[in-house]
């Protein structure tokens, strides 16, 4: 019986998440849908130097090799740029979200694309 009650304990308390990690995981998914304006910053450590900014409605990459960091974003209706970042001893980035992002704590996102599901298939 204790085992019982000490394992719903244990699944009620991991389902209660924290209201800043709800709202921190729907504004990552809002920024990997360009929906938050971002000012990304390389910089070099030693000299105290801006190396690179990038600005713009931007997603950081999800699955860069280490030492890399890829930067896509949203240039208009249907059109992306994507830059590749080479990272350091010495070279670092910080990325500032430029305005606020409403965001809900209440409510979670799921964001199904059907274009990513189905093929386009061209037929001639």
């Amino acid at each position: 019986m204790k085992k019982i009650i000490g394992l719903l304990l244990v699944t009620a308390l991991v389902g209660c998440a924290k209201e800043a990690d709800v709202a921190s995981k729907n504004m990552s998914v809002a920024a990997d849908q360009f929906e938050v304006n971002r000012r990304v910053v390389f910089y070099n450590g030693i000299t105290g130097e801006y190396m690179l900014t990038v600005e713009g409605l931007c997603a950081l990459g999800n699955w860069d090799k280490h030492k890399e960091l890829s930067i896509t974003c949203k240039v208009g209706p249907s059109a992306y740029k994507k830059h590749f970042l080479g990272l350091s001893d010495n070279v670092t980035y910080f990325v500032e979200q430029l305005e606020p992002n409403k965001v809900s704590t209440y409510h979670y996102r799921v964001v199904f694309k059907p274009s990513l599901v189905i093929p386009d298939i061209e037929v001639k």
